[in-house]
């Protein structure tokens, strides 16, 4: 203790300036962790969260009660998953690497702040954007090709909106931490190659590419961790909640967000968050063994 209190002392500064996270982490992520115990209890308003009776795993059991409401809101959440993953990540390298080549580089830094724009617009304002694109009346798109396609009764449009939306909401921002990886490389490193004959395209696949590897990497195991999470206000708001389109775009967050509204089972809630949380430490304990087997020096640990 009189070594952790000296080193604490010493290095104070470090300290005083990792504080807010600190504290933020210890209010918002680690305190609430307490609240996990309503997923084991028939939480009651009037006894509270330790008074309320235990209920075993009654409400895991509802949570899988409905098999075809479990597997299809499971399946979609998955399926968005992978697909914003997959696509999101190429779409992050590329544009990164697109403004990095940039030869106009003031030219690049006003798209790069343009990019980045959507990712603090809400999903509030975000479905009237959507809206304005594909309302049956008023839609851009219905009055450009005369059409009346009714997007919000038609489920099998959605995977595609949602994809697009997502996308448009979050590529430009992502790209960021691509782009920091870039401005990290050494610049000798393409002069050489200049010298030995590459071209651009060959600099981009022999350098560019292998040098954000480690932060694709990493990149990928920290979003694992979320593979049962899905953006509430994407799949809630943008959709309308409508009920016509739950086969492609009901998650299980939606579904909670839904159950929550109807009859305020928290026990449910709890439980709900629960099985997520312990699916994705699995998935990302998983997937960090399989990546320090194959590359150690990109594993989280």
């Amino acid at each position: 203790m009189k070594n952790f209190l000296h080193n604490t002392w010493k290095h104070r500064a470090h300290v005083v300036m990792a504080l807010p996270a600190f504290l933020v982490l210890l209010f918002f992520a680690y305190i609430p962790m307490g609240g996990l115990v309503m997923a084991f209890k028939s939480y009651d308003y009037t006894k509270g969260i330790w008074g309320s009776p235990w209920s075993g795993l009654d409400n895991f059991k509802f949570l899988i009660a409905s098999k075809s409401t479990f597997l299809s809101m499971t399946k979609n959440t998955l399926f968005y998953y992978v697909i914003f993953t997959g696509l999101g990540t190429v779409l992050n390298v590329v544009l990164a690497i697109a403004i990095d080549q940039c030869v106009f580089k003031k030219c690049a830094k006003t798209m790069q702040t343009v990019m980045i724009i959507p990712v603090f617009i809400s999903y509030a304002a975000v479905q009237f954007i959507v809206y304005a694109f594909i309302s049956t009346d008023t839609g851009i798109l219905n009055n450009l090709f005369n059409a009346r396609v009714r997007y919000y009764t038609t489920a099998s449009y959605w995977p595609v909106i949602l994809t697009i939306v997502k996308m448009w909401n979050s590529v430009g921002y992502g790209s960021v931490l691509y782009m920091s990886v870039l401005a990290g490389i050494d610049s000798s490193l393409y002069e050489a190659a200049e010298i030995d004959g590459a071209n651009r395209w060959q600099q981009i696949v022999n350098i560019t590419i292998p040098s954000l590897v480690p932060m694709i990497t990493v990149m990928l195991l920290l979003s694992v961790g979320n593979i049962m999470r899905s953006d509430t206000g994407l799949f809630y708001q943008v959709t309308r909640n409508s009920g016509q389109l739950y086969s492609t775009t009901q998650v299980i967050d939606s579904y909670v967000l839904n159950a929550i509204f109807k009859n305020s089972n928290f026990g449910f809630v709890a439980a709900t968050t629960f099985f997520q949380s312990v699916v994705g430490l699995l998935m990302m304990l998983l997937a960090n063994g399989a990546v320090r087997k194959i590359a150690p020096e990109n594993a989280l640990f």
